[in-house]
């Protein structure tokens, strides 16, 4: 791994490179190809802009993977059984898998995402239970692959999920979030994303709206994961916390989706659970349960009232 700051350096592992930065200078990480197994979770906790970059520029073909296997039971919290923990404020990363390769029976984490002004372009998240912890603050998803089974996009950040590919490889809920005052401007917005029936193989982007804490999600399709027969055992979302708030917009909804859509977790909740213009066989919003009618999309403009300059439209 090579470091580019003022003063630059190889590294054999990203635990080393990131315990090499200091000051507030911009910084950079390059990362070869190759599968890197952490023995130690990898905190990132910059006071500059700091990127991260892969060996590629296309998501597809992503050839550098972060793995750890680490359950939040064992670990001792969500946040500690990731294999990332990234505390920075603006922070961005490149093509790079992460991966908690623990498998289905409890939680357990592959990336927690717990600052603002995050950007993630072309990242491959792998895991079955809770593989994506959006916990808070502004982030920024696009074109990258997410794959799970039970509430595998999860948390209280003000999220937009762009152009990604969602897999799920286990009946359960896409998304949990955990927004719980009304004060609270956050949402979950995936918009115009995928879920193929392969896993591993990305074919669309997924972003999630950090501003307001949103999901917006427009997908071609959301199906089963190769190997996996799912006909109507996925749901859009569950409630993590009692006034959750997701959106799915512009998506095609496969029938692996269950015709009641959403289902509940946290009792007592008034969850805030939209589709906009959605198709496909799963669709149908005849059957469903626990949802507001939407009248328009949300924006990234609402999202993120304070503007959105710093994310990366080029990718």
């Amino acid at each position: 791994m090579f470091t580019g700051t003022t003063n630059s350096d190889y590294y054999t592992t990203l635990g080393d490179a990131v315990d090499a930065l200091s000051g507030t200078d911009d910084a950079c990480i390059f990362i070869y190809s190759g599968t890197y197994t952490l023995t130690e979770q990898v905190r990132i906790d910059y006071g500059g802009n700091l990127t991260i970059y892969g060996y590629t520029t296309d998501y597809k073909q992503n050839v550098v993977n972060i793995e750890w296997s680490k359950t939040s039971s064992a670990a001792g919290s969500l946040d500690a059984s990731a294999a990332l923990n990234v505390v920075s404020d603006n922070f961005n990363l490149y093509n790079i898998n992460v991966k908690n390769t623990y498998g289905s029976g409890s939680q357990a984490v592959a990336l927690t995402a717990n600052g603002n002004q995050q950007g993630y372009y072309g990242v491959g998240f792998y895991g079955y239970q809770d593989t994506l912890y959006a916990k808070s603050g502004y982030q920024y998803y696009s074109n990258s692959y997410i794959e799970g089974a039970v509430d595998f996009i999860f948390g209280d950040a003000s999220a937009w999920f762009g152009e990604c590919t969602i897999a799920s490889n286990g009946g359960g809920a896409i998304t949990a979030s955990s927004r719980s005052s009304s004060s609270d401007t956050s949402w979950y917005v995936i918009d115009h994303s995928t879920a193929p029936d392969t896993p591993g193989t990305p074919t669309a982007t997924l972003h999630v709206n950090s501003n307001s804490n949103t999901v917006i999600v427009s997908l071609p399709k959301i199906e089963a994961a190769s190997g996996y027969s799912l006909d109507e055992k996925v749901y859009l979302g569950r409630p993590w916390r009692a006034l959750a708030r997701v959106i799915f917009q512009y998506s095609s909804l496969s029938d692996v989706i269950n015709p009641t859509g959403w289902t509940t977790l946290y009792d007592g909740a008034t969850p805030i659970f939209e589709e906009y213009e959605n198709t496909g066989n799963g669709s149908s919003t005849s059957d469903r349960d626990y949802e507001t009618t939407a009248t328009a999309a949300v924006t990234k403009a609402q999202l993120w009232p304070d503007g959105y300059s710093w994310i990366d439209t080029s990718y």
